[in-house]
């Protein structure tokens, strides 16, 4: 694959000039240049390396470029230009063979076996099971589910976690919610938990409970333990109703893990266990303490406290020992901006543990504004959310909204780190305004394209033999062959925004195309090889789509427009 050959070419040539080394960053990263005339890839490897060789950055990229003899079926050369950068130009032979390279690929166009089975896991959501999936929640889980498939793309072997928090006080205080609740249903004086949860959904679970299981309700409300049971039964019914929205809004999990199950196996005492073996636990103020400080944390930290209680940290070192367990080199973890003081505490206490210090790596996931047009105010405002008090805005009322493919277009545009302004009335909108729209709809017009020509009796040129060498093809033909190059970025940073960013610039690109080049005209042998060519883009725009779980449509209103 021309991708891999080019970032392979990279490190030999490293290797050829003593450059390389095992701690040396494996990730070559490769850009598209603004300006064409500069090449169709460069990086900037050689200012890198200049750095820590201290040497002049373009001696670096002279040398380099002298040993990186890339494939010449491939690439025309590589040239040094300013600073130091190195450019790759295509070669025209390989260009004129790509759209016929792509198609006979199909679905596998774009993934590459650059990690080599790599086991992965990928805990995302893991969201409380005391309320119904906000649109924080539902951004998480789009990113996340996005990060999984493009992580199996690229040759790991990579499956989605959920981590339901069922051993805490926050659960304990959901049963005690419905059960008064049910209390009211039951004519019962029950007194309503101070901190307790209001939503309407606390009333819709207790009036379920009411109806179906009335008898057992009755005796829970009777006996001094009874919140127990409606602890069970509403934990049960969240975490079912959390897994059906999820699973409508094509977020899949290989495991739901349950933070009890270490409990009860006995898991969390052998953590602490394992933590006394290597000598870095020790008491104070008649609490045990763990010794982070010794591995990148900035203070110690309690895991037991003077009650015998394990603080959270405990189990969560459990946890991801059980994840290690389960053969999984690397742990990504996908969480709120309210945990981002806990990644280095955590991180320095599975080093504590033994585990490999790159063994976890956390993405913050930053909040969500969700903006409506206030027709008072003059201009969008967000709506407020407070999950207690029941006022916020559920994945299921956003799916309602705008469908499940527009939200998981929106929630992927811009990056994890970066808070999203997420515009309902733009989501809402049928037209080229709209991002997700305006990929959709690309994909739904040369596929109703292909039907036109097929229906006169066209179909696309297999073997490519037909010269594209308008601006225009070419243009289109280049953006085409950056596709897997983009898959590979995105899932080596973790960053899936570059996947809708690159699909817009592509649905561009071939609208320009289109708008310049007659698809279908009475050269019939011109025909075939721009059907072959839009066959192509609508490959690309298929698999890109799918890697963010949205849909390629094949019809779409407006779709009879693509032969006007």
């Amino acid at each position: 694959m021309v991708w891999t050959t080019l970032t392979e070419c990279l490190e030999r040539a490293m290797r050829a000039a003593g450059w390389w080394s095992d701690e040396r960053p494996a990730r070559l990263e490769l850009a598209v240049p603004r300006d064409p005339a500069h090449g169709d890839w460069t990086t900037n490897l050689a200012l890198l390396l200049a750095r820590e060789l201290k040497r002049p950055p373009r001696a670096v990229a002279e040398e380099l470029a002298r040993r990186v003899a890339p494939d010449p079926e491939v690439f025309a050369g590589v040239e040094v230009a300013g600073p130091g950068f190195l450019n790759f130009r295509y070669s025209p032979a390989f260009l004129r063979r790509l759209p016929a390279t792509i198609v006979a690929a199909g679905g596998a166009f774009g993934a590459a076996d650059h990690a080599h089975g790599l086991p992965v896991l990928v805990e995302y959501v893991s969201a409380n099971p005391t309320g119904p999936l906000n649109v924080v929640n539902a951004r998480a889980a789009a990113v996340g589910a996005a990060l999984v498939r493009l992580l199996e793309a690229t040759g790991h072997q990579a499956a989605g976690e959920f981590y339901v928090n069922d051993a805490g006080n926050q659960v304990d205080l959901l049963g005690e919610s419905v059960a008064a609740r049910v209390a009211e249903w039951a004519k019962t004086a029950r007194e309503f938990p101070e901190n307790g949860y209001r939503g309407s959904y606390v009333g819709e679970l207790a009036e379920a409970l009411w109806r179906e299981r009335r008898s057992e309700a009755e005796a829970g409300l009777a006996r001094p333990d009874g919140a127990a049971w409606f602890r069970d039964q509403a934990l049960e019914r969240m975490q079912d109703s959390q897994r059906r929205d999820l699973a409508s809004y094509g977020a899949e999990f290989a495991l739901w893990f349950r933070e009890s199950s270490l409990h009860a196996s006995g898991r969390v005492a052998g953590a602490l266990a394992a933590l006394e073996e290597r000598g870095v636990v020790y008491e104070a103020e008649g609490a045990r303490w763990l010794r982070t400080t010794g591995f990148g944390d900035d203070k110690d930290r309690v895991i037991v406290r003077s009650n015998g209680v394990p603080t959270y940290l405990l189990p969560d070192i459990a946890y991801h020992l059980d994840k290690r367990a389960r053969g999984f080199r690397h742990a990504v973890n996908l969480w709120g901006p309210d945990h981002h003081a806990y990644v280095c505490t955590l991180q320095a206490a599975l080093r504590a543990v033994g585990l490999e210090p790159d063994f976890l790596e956390v993405l913050i996931v930053q909040q969500v504004n969700l903006m409506k047009f206030d027709p008072a105010a003059g201009h969008s405002v967000p709506y407020k959310m407070s999950k207690r008090a029941g006022e916020f805005i559920t994945l299921r009322d956003l799916i309602e909204e705008v469908g499940a493919d527009c939200a998981k277009f929106f929630f992927l545009m811009r990056s994890t780190s970066a808070h999203l302004d997420f515009d309902l009335d733009l989501a809402r909108q049928q037209n080229d305004e709209n991002p997700a729209y305006y990929v959709q709809y690309a994909h739904a017009r040369i596929a109703s394209i292909l039907r036109f020509a097929a229906g006169r009796g066209l179909t696309p040129d297999p073997g490519g033999t037909v010269a594209l060498d308008a601006a225009e093809e070419i243009a289109l033909i280049r953006r085409l062959a950056s596709f897997p190059e983009v898959v590979r970025g995105a899932a080596l940073a973790r960053e899936p925004h570059r996947i809708p960013t690159y699909l817009v610039e592509t649905a561009a690109e071939f609208h320009r195309f289109y708008h310049a080049c007659r698809v279908v005209s009475d050269d019939a042998a011109r025909s075939r090889g721009r059907l072959l060519l839009a066959a192509a883009a609508r490959t690309v725009l298929a698999n890109g789509l799918a890697l963010m779980g949205v849909t390629a449509p094949e019809r779409m209103e407006r779709a009879a427009e693509a032969l006007s």
